[in-house]
């Protein structure tokens, strides 16, 4: 199983800790917030990585190195210029050719078994299968909507496929992707999202399944959600176990 890791962004929000760190390398209970990503994705059962870089990348591939202390092969993918989701994905395209692969965001923790997501994909005969979850604040991320069967039918309300009423969810920045994605991506330099090619891929009546997940998660785009991640880990309203298992490890206390 291969995996990429999305990690070339500057982490704005969460300046001034990103002045001096990429954002995957922010302490998490005493260790870099990608060590936990890279664990979680060996524990899923995922062998190979590629790992976009830019901002301070340098700093990530120096603690990283070819990944064997976690078990893995880890590849580069440098960025001169940020090329966005889409992009850095279409860039990583030479790592991820042979089979479906899924992609991480790398500001995320998730208490999720990437083996059912992908036993979802197959049976669904999916292009894609967008990991999705329910969230008062899914308006603020972006509303992916879903019929009763999976299927995403609306995309930040650009798109509509079919008439609903729809399952109003939010993305979780976790998604499988089979190959045939590249064809639907422009050979460019310039910056462009993988939910264009997504809305590209409804228009031509490919099928991109939602998975809805119940499990913990969150981002660590902002210093609120870091901070607060540090107090439920110091509150044990959650454990890392958990997060890193791979496996549907509880939330502690459920």
């Amino acid at each position: 199983m291969r995996a990429m890791v999305l990690a070339a962004g500057r982490g704005e929000r969460l300046r001034p800790l990103t002045d001096t760190l990429p954002k995957p390398m922010i302490p998490v209970a005493g260790k870099p917030l990608i060590h936990y990503t890279l664990t979680y994705l060996k524990n899923c059962g995922v062998e190979e990585v590629v790992v976009n870089l830019h901002h301070l990348g340098d700093m990530i591939q120096e603690y990283v190195g070819d990944g064997r202390q976690w078990g893995l092969r880890v590849f580069y993918s440098w960025e001169r210029n940020l090329l966005g989701t889409g992009g850095g994905i279409q860039k990583a395209a030479p790592h991820l050719l042979e089979d479906a692969f899924v992609v991480m965001n790398a500001d995320i923790l998730v208490e999720l078994d990437l083996h059912d997501v992908f036993r979802f994909h197959r049976e669904n005969h999916a292009a894609v299968t967008m990991v999705l979850r329910r969230d008062p604040e899914a308006e603020r991320y972006g509303v992916i909507e879903t019929d009763g069967f999976g299927l995403v039918r609306q995309v930040l309300g650009k798109l509509a496929v079919g008439s609903g009423p729809w399952n109003r969810l939010m993305f979780t920045g976790v998604h499988i992707l089979e190959p045939e994605v590249f064809s639907y991506m422009e050979d460019q330099e310039n910056a462009f999202s993988i939910i264009d090619v997504y809305l590209d891929m409804l228009r031509a009546g490919k099928r991109i399944m939602g998975y809805e997940m119940k499990g913990f998660w969150t981002d660590l785009g902002t210093r609120a959600r870091y901070e607060g991640l540090q107090q439920m880990l110091e509150q044990r309203d959650v454990t890392l176990d958990a997060l890193v298992g791979g496996f549907g490890a509880k939330r502690s206390g459920a």
